[in-house]
C-alpha cells in the first residue's frame, strides 16, 4: 500500500470510475492505474469496485467503507505535510538536548551562545546525564540529540555523527614531582593514587587500555562522572588526575597543572547522536552544523532516512 495507491482509488471514485479520465489527472497511464486498483484490493483481500468486465461501475459495500478511509488518510497526509512545513521553517520552539557534564560545561557553551544569536525564541532544554544514560533516553523519543563519547555507536535505533576528537590530559596539584619529568611515562604516573572517569565512561576505556599495553596495573584510588570532580580531588592531593584536556582551564584552574601526556593515551572521539525516525526542525538542523560545519542539513537528512 503507498500514496500513489491511496490516490487511484480516491481519484477513481471522483471521476465516476472512468480510469481514462483518472490516468489523465494524475498523469499516469490507464494500465498503471488498473494495475495499480488490482494490487490495491488484492492486498486487502476484497473487492472494492462492482465491474461489468472490464469496466468499472461503482463501489461495492467494502468499497464504500474504504473511500472514506482513503479520504481521511489523504487528507491528514496533507495535513500533516503542511504542519511539517510550517514547523520546519519556524524559528520557534525549544531544542531538547541531552550531553554529559563535561560537554555542557566545556565544549557547548560558544556553539549555544551562537544559536541562541540565531534563534532568540528558540527555548533550550540541556539536559546534563551520564553517557551510558543518553542512548536510553534519546530513545524515549522526547529528546532532539545527544552528544556523548562512546556510548551510542552501538543503537541501530541511533544516526550518530562524528562531533570532535580530543585528548586525556594528565593534572597535578602545583609542585608536584610529576611537574619535572620531561618525558613523562605512564610508569611515573603509575607511581601515584590515580583519580579518573567511572568505568565505562568518556574514553576510560582508552585510559585502561594505554596501562594494560604497558603491562601496568594502575591505582585507581577515586572514579568520578566529570571532571569538575576530578579536579576538585586532585588539587586536594589526594592523587594524579587523568581527564579530558578541555576541560582543564589555566585561568581558573591555578592550584593545577597540565602535563605533557597526549602521546601517551589514544584520541577519543565525541559522537552526536539522533534517533532514527523523529521529525527535526529546521533550527535543529541548524545547531548540529553549528557543532559541526561538515554536518549540513542534507547530509543527516541522509543518514536518517538510511537504514542501519
Amino acid at each position: 500500500m503507498n500514496f500513489q495507491q491511496l490516490r487511484i482509488i480516491r481519484e477513481t471514485a471522483r471521476c465516476n470510475f472512468n480510469l481514462t479520465e483518472v490516468a489523465n489527472a494524475l498523469l499516469t497511464s490507464q494500465s498503471g492505474v488498473s494495475k495499480h486498483v488490482k494490487d490495491f484490493e488484492d492486498e486487502l483481500g476484497v473487492e472494492l469496485f462492482v465491474r461489468r468486465g472490464k469496466r468499472l461501475l461503482g463501489l461495492t459495500d467494502a468499497g464504500k467503507e474504504a473511500i472514506e478511509i482513503v479520504e481521511r488518510m489523504l487528507i491528514d497526509a496533507q495535513n500533516l505535510s503542511e504542519i511539517g512545513g510550517r514547523l520546519s521553517a519556524g524559528n520557534e520552539g525549544t531544542l531538547r538536548i541531552v550531553t554529559t557534564h563535561t560537554q555542557a560545561r566545556y565544549t557547548l557553551p560558544p556553539i549555544i551562545a551562537s544559536f541562541k544569536q540565531a534563534f532568540p525564541n528558540v527555548r533550550l532544554s540541556l539536559n546534563q546525564a551520564s553517557p551510558r544514560e543518553i542512548a536510553p533516553i534519546l530513545l524515549e523519543g522526547d529528546t532532539d540529540i545527544g552528544i556523548a563519547t562512546d556510548s551510542m555507536e552501538h543503537s541501530t535505533s541511533l544516526a550518530t555523527f562524528p562531533y570532535y576528537t580530543w585528548e586525556h590530559a594528565i593534572i597535578v596539584p602545583a609542585g608536584h614531582p610529576l611537574e619535572l619529568k620531561k618525558n613523562l611515562t605512564l610508569e611515573d604516573v603509575s607511581e601515584f593514587p590515580i583519580i579518573t572517569y567511572d568505568e565505562g565512561l568518556t574514553g576510560r576505556t582508552r585510559i585502561d587500555d594505554a596501562f594494560a599495553r604497558r603491562g601496568i596495573v594502575p591505582d585507581i584510588a577515586i572514579s568520578a562522572l566529570d571532571a569538575d570532580v576530578i579536579k576538585s580531588y586532585v588539587e586536594l592531593g589526594l592523587g594524579v588526575g587523568i581527564m579530558a584536556a578541555i576541560a582543564f582551564d589555566p585561568e581558573r584552574d591555578l592550584k593545577l597543572r597540565k602535563l605533557n601526556s597526549a602521546r601517551l593515551f589514544e584520541s577519543s572521539t565525541s559522537s552526536l547522536g539522533v534517533r532514527r525516525g523523529r521529525y527535526l526542525r529546521g533550527y535543529v538542523y541548524r545547531f548540529i552544523e553549528l557543532c559541526s560545519p561538515a554536518l549540513k542539513e542534507s547530509v543527516v537528512r541522509k543518514s536518517l532516512q538510511t537504514l542501519p
